[in-house]
């Protein structure tokens, strides 16, 4: 049984998910904006889904592997995670900088690619970090603490955009050209991307292997790349059921987001604000009539689009609550994970159905909050729950592997799961936000499928 680790202080675990500040940040603004991007550059709303194909495919590939790697890396100067901390930031920071410059849709989608792929670099030995760590009696602490930090940098980043136009910047711009209000956003985010990320590796300290001279010895023996992806397979053949059964909520969970990450934009500014993006060919821009009427329409689509984009943060300002609030408890005493998780996702799915009848701003915001707290869960219970679960060892391919069932129900949605099921609904707009609410109730109900007591409840005497 391995020995408990020292307990952490609250700063402690702060500064080591400080970095969480910039992935979000890249995600945030690629969730709020980059479907308004889509439609800038003549997307129409039912191509979105496929356009945003790239992200999960990223996540899939990337995340074992880069998990699997970090397993097996330790260097007494750079530690075990952080190595993958740093290049996934520059990468993504490169990314995020030149996104809103792409000139044409093809291109738009795939700097959507490379940006996935740099943030699912960073973001994957995050997760095993807060493993690596944190005793087992903190993890829920530990997760709690770095959902804080995502809802800060969710909120700020969905602000930015309406933020700069304040400060002078245009939120309108030629068909076809990003405005640029949206690129200095994006290059605010890059900037705080790398930078956090630098924070967290100045100011952690990362744990060696328990067994120096067997990791080493084990390296040696299973190095190669036939061997890798033998093991990558093996885990997956041989994943332990609850991981299982926590896959089947972590599924319809994040089919829910990305439902509202990628169809939020044109289901909001149609269905609340009655400010559809036009579309070109239905205006002759020869004709100056159609072209001022086609301008005012794009100009109204662009403010409603910043004002939904704007409102989608709220849902990082209500996690940041809720993960205060549970990590003043978890600090405290424990709690079921299961239940928490359960109930939360179902406030989330009864925020998305909510949107139905949405007509205002400040209605958006009551939706969103309610969002914010299956978000907040979402990004917390369910690993700490994981890591109770799976050999320390393999935490970071099993955290890797953990993200298939993140990436799949995306893959599904993107590839026509979106434009299907939302048909199940009639044809309104918002139909796609009540998709997404249905699917983050099924989520709630399938926890009961868990009832590993570790997974449900750490219970101190269990490491004694």
């Amino acid at each position: 049984m391995s020995p408990r680790k020292p307990q952490l202080s609250f700063w402690q675990i702060w500064n080591m998910s400080f970095g969480f500040l910039g992935i979000q940040f890249g995600f945030a603004l690629q969730g709020g904006f980059m479907s308004k991007i889509f439609l800038n550059l003549g997307a129409e709303p039912h191509d979105i889904p496929g356009l945003w194909i790239a992200a999960p495919l990223a996540g899939l590939i990337v995340q074992p592997i880069i998990g699997y790697l970090s397993d097996r890396t330790w260097s007494t100067r750079y530690g075990r995670r952080k190595p993958y901390f740093l290049v996934g930031a520059i990468l993504a920071s490169i990314a995020l900088f030149y996104m809103p410059y792409s000139p044409l849709l093809w291109i738009a989608a795939g700097s959507l690619l490379l940006l996935d792929a740099s943030i699912n670099i960073s973001m994957e030995p995050f997760r095993a970090l807060v493993a690596d760590k944190l005793d087992e009696s903190q993890r829920s602490y530990g997760f709690l603490v770095q959902t804080l930090i995502i809802g800060i940098g969710t909120w700020v980043a969905s602000q930015l955009p309406r933020f700069v136009t304040y400060l002078g910047a245009s939120d309108v711009a030629p068909d076809g050209i990003i405005a640029s209000n949206i690129k200095i956003a994006f290059a605010i985010g890059a900037a705080v991307f790398l930078i956090s990320i630098i924070y967290t590796i100045y100011t952690t300290d990362e744990y060696p292997p328990e067994n120096i001279d067997e990791f080493y010895k084990e390296k040696e023996a299973t190095k190669g790349f036939t061997h890798a992806v033998k093991d990558i397979i093996g885990n997956i053949i041989n994943m332990p059921l609850t991981m299982k059964k926590l896959g089947v909520v972590q599924f319809f969970s994040w089919f829910a987001f990305f439902t509202m990450w990628s169809m939020a934009t044109p289901a909001i500014t149609s269905h609340v604000y009655n400010t559809p993006s036009p579309v070109s060919e239905n205006f002759d821009l020869q004709n100056q009539t159609d072209k001022l009427k086609y301008e005012k329409e794009t100009a109204a689509f662009n403010k409603s689009a910043d004002l939904a984009g704007s409102a989608m943060g709220t849902y990082g300002l209500s996690s940041m609550v809720f993960a205060f609030i549970l990590s003043f408890i978890t600090s405290k005493k424990t709690i079921n994970r299961k239940y928490v998780h359960m109930v939360s996702l179902l406030l989330g799915g009864v925020g998305f159905c909510a949107m139905y009848f949405a007509t205002t701003t400040a209605h958006l915001n009551g939706c969103y909050a309610l969002i914010g707290i299956a978000w907040g869960s979402i990004l917390s219970l369910p690993y700490a729950m994981l890591s109770s679960s799976i050999d320390p060892k393999k935490m970071g391919v099993f955290m890797g592997l953990f993200n298939m069932f993140i990436v799949l129900p995306q893959i599904v949605a993107a590839i026509g799961g979106i434009n299907l099921l939302s048909s199940m609904f009639g044809a309104g707009d918002i139909n796609p936000m009540l998709l997404a609410g249905s699917s983050l109730i099924l989520a709630g109900f399938f926890n009961m499928l868990i009832t590993n007591k570790k997974a449900i409840r750490y219970q101190p005497e269990t490491n004694v």
